[in-house]
């Protein structure tokens, strides 16, 4: 005979699935162990029956035919979940373990389905084969005669989930139920856990309240402590048919649970709702002061009709310091009311959730506060510097730890030139951000000195010794000259940066490695190479080319490959555009290349032409303003910018005249012609010049007044043979 399995209905809007645990919250409802009942008799090897079980004197034996059941009796089987075959065995008895199972329980007329009442001549129970079939509500001892409800004598409906009658099925329940709440990282995950763990197997519809705002750790909230609706859950009045469930009949009652109009809630010092907040235990909402707690939860012109007696249960949701919220446990009239164990469940359940929205809040703030942290380590914009272009991209090691120890950097130097930076510290946590912030700040002072890349290295290197012993990093420093289309670059230990020529050739720079930053007593040289006109420099770390599955090297060939494939795509006279090629360039990484964070900075050259610049060096003579006014002029009516003749003639002389005053040496004087009109004098005297406020009775100091109220932009940067003085106009 085959076995025939009972199983409860599935407590999930989703199609059941085959294998899914039975103590799963979102299955059928959990079931407890079952004792071994008492088997039918079998027959002798010599066809003799066997005697009785004891107390079972009278009871007629049965042989192998005999197993049909008599009239007024019941099957054997009937007593387990999933009834077994009985068949003949050779020898003594042995007894089989009974399937995992709702224990029966004993119906009110008094006969039990147990290992007693099976011997017995009234506790004998019917086949699954006999007229009538296997009652569905009554597998598990949970319906009396005539499809009642035990304890209340109300019908049970066959298309709602079945109550839990035993501890163990609410420990199984509470076990799946949890862990599903911990599952969840964020805050809306846990409240989802919640809802979709206790609807419909603990209850008809849950009403989720949290506070707003919701504190973080140890803070102190500050304000009256209110409660925001923040999500609900409830089984449908109707169920698709198509996936297996049958429609719920309507009810005696309108859909009461389906309508929610307060989402807001104030609670008042010494109200009811307060004193049940601050009593932290679940209650049942049929007690007086319950009832008026729950009336102000959910507002005195709530449409939202609870039902009577044990159905609704209020439960505090209390995080580690303080109350955070409530949850609401309903069920529909025509369910089992809760009872007092359920009361054990709802304070599992809403400890579980207080302490994982707890974590989660906590997490998010850690969260938050690692994203602004990379965020101001990293520049939000790059420069526009005159004659090259940048763009930049930045990808953390895991989305959980958005931090990390690389950096990247674009700095405006005096000259018009520009300063490429990109920097790896070791590990990717909140102290390699720390120190990556240190020495990128580091860097740009430096760059602002104006030193050699040689220079900014080893004074990296000392700054990282200074910030402890195992502080190591590997960073690249260049220089970009648009003028003369060179540029100078030195290496700490970087992978080198790859070249794309304008036809489409991509080249590995030959640059020295060098030692990386924190060993120290170590010489940094420096390289100077061309940088033609529509070239791209790329500069990356270490995270682009290396992982667990491929070197550096093997990296970096793939990575110049990958740029020469992408130029062929544009064509060898039009260079390709620089956001899309790296993002072509990271389209490079596979599933298992993401083993460290990846900055990544390409500038692309386009340099300034010798017809757009002129330079010329002046004595220190009194006669070297009237000179700067003459040659001035000339480049402007030669590059048509006649228009700006009076305005740059008279800055010129402003400065030119404040430079000869204090300078020894030749002064330098040029003029760039780009998408501005650039002026720049240099001298070899360090001091940089402040503006202020002369007085009616001076003679001087109006020089970079008239130069501030002039120019559209102007600065003063200090080089190591004296200093810069330039400003810029627009040009018409």
């Amino acid at each position: 005979m085959d076995s025939t399995r009972v199983t409860e209905q599935p407590t999930s809007f989703e199609r059941p699935q085959p294998g899914v645990d039975p103590a799963d919250a979102r299955g059928a409802l959990p079931r407890t162990p079952q004792p071994p009942q008492a088997l039918p008799l079998q027959p002798r090897p010599d066809g003799a029956p066997r005697s009785a079980a004891p107390g079972a004197a009278g009871e007629p034996a049965r042989g192998a035919g005999a197993n049909a059941p008599r009239a007024g009796e019941a099957s054997p089987s009937a007593g387990y979940e999933h009834a077994q075959p009985v068949a003949a065995e050779p020898g003594a008895h042995r007894p089989r373990p009974a399937p995992e199972g709702i224990p029966a329980q004993p119906d009110p007329g008094g006969r039990s389905t147990g290992p007693a009442g099976a011997a017995g001549a009234s506790g004998a129970v019917r086949s699954p084969g006999a007229a009538g079939g296997t009652d569905r509500r009554g597998t598990g001892g949970t319906g009396g005669p005539g499809g009642q409800e035990r304890r209340s004598g109300q019908p049970l409906p066959s298309n709602r989930p079945l109550p839990m009658r035993r501890d163990g099925d609410r420990l199984r329940f509470v076990g799946a139920a949890t862990r599903r709440i911990a599952r969840g990282m964020d805050l809306d995950e846990i409240v989802m856990g919640l809802c979709r763990a206790t609807v419909p197997t603990f209850s008809d519809a849950i009403l989720v309240y949290l506070r707003e705002p919701l504190p973080v750790g140890d803070e102190r909230p500050v304000g009256p402590l209110v409660l925001r609706l923040r999500r609900t859950d409830r089984i449908p009045t109707e169920r698709d048919t198509e996936i297996g469930f049958m429609p719920v009949p309507a009810p005696e009652q309108p859909a009461e649970l389906s309508v929610v109009t307060n989402e807001l809630c104030e609670v008042r010092p010494g109200s009811a709702l307060g004193e049940v907040l601050r009593g932290v235990r679940p209650v049942f909402t049929d007690a007086p002061s319950a009832r008026a707690a729950l009336t102000e939860l959910l507002g005195e012109n709530s449409e939202l009709a609870v039902p009577d007696g044990q159905r609704a249960v209020l439960a505090p949701l209390r995080g580690r310091r303080r109350v955070i919220g409530a949850a609401l446990f309903l069920r529909r009239p025509e369910r089992p009311a809760f009872e007092n164990d359920d009361l054990l469940v709802a304070a599992q359940l809403a400890t579980h959730s207080a302490l994982g929205i707890d974590k989660a809040m906590l997490y998010g703030r850690e969260a938050y506060i690692a994203d602004e942290l990379q965020r101001t380590m990293l520049p939000e914009t790059l420069p526009r510097p005159t004659g090259v272009r940048l763009a930049s991209r930045y990808l953390p090691a895991a989305q959980t730890a958005r931090v990390g120890g690389d950096w990247y950097d674009a700095i405006p130097l005096p000259g018009s030139r520009v300063a490429l930076v990109v920097g790896d510290v070791m590990g990717h946590s909140m102290t390699s951000a720390a120190i990556m912030g240190q020495l990128r700040t580091t860097a740009q002072t430096l760059a602002g000195l104006d030193l050699p890349p040689q220079e900014v290295l080893h004074h990296l290197d000392e700054q990282a010794q200074r910030l402890g012993t195992d502080r190591m990093a590997t960073c690249l420093y260049a220089v970009y000259d648009p003028v003369s289309h060179r540029i100078t670059i030195a290496n700490a230990g970087h992978p080198p940066p790859v070249l794309l020529h304008l036809g489409g050739r991509a080249e590995v720079l030959k640059v020295p490695p060098g030692a990386p930053i924190g060993v120290g007593g170590v010489d940094f040289e420096a390289v100077e190479l061309d940088a033609p006109a529509g070239g791209t420099l790329l500069l990356y770390t270490d995270g682009l080319v290396e992982s667990r599955l491929r070197d550096v090297w093997t990296g970096i060939e793939q990575l110049r490959e990958k740029l020469a494939a992408t130029a062929r795509l544009t064509g060898p006279d039009h260079p390709p555009p620089l956001e899309a090629l790296c993002d072509e360039v990271l389209d490079m990484l596979g599933p298992g290349d993401r083993d460290d964070d990846i900055a990544l900075l390409a500038a692309r050259f386009d340099g300034i032409a010798p017809s757009d610049v002129a330079y010329w060096f002046l004595d220190p003579e009194e006669t070297a303003p009237g000179q700067a006014r003459r040659l001035a002029r000339r480049a402007l009516a030669r590059w048509g910018l006649e228009e700006l003749t009076d305005s740059v003639e008279l800055l010129v002389s402003e400065v030119v005249t404040n430079a000869v005053r204090y300078a020894s040496r030749p002064v330098t004087l040029r003029l760039l012609r780009t998408d501005v009109l650039r002026c720049e004098v240099g001298d070899d005297v360090p001091q940089l010049p402040r503006l202020r406020q002369a007085r009616a009775t001076d003679e001087g100091g109006r020089g970079l007044y008239l130069v501030n109220r002039l120019a559209r932009r102007w600065g003063a940067t200090r080089l190591s043979t004296g200093k810069v003085v330039w400003f810029e106009l627009h040009r018409g």
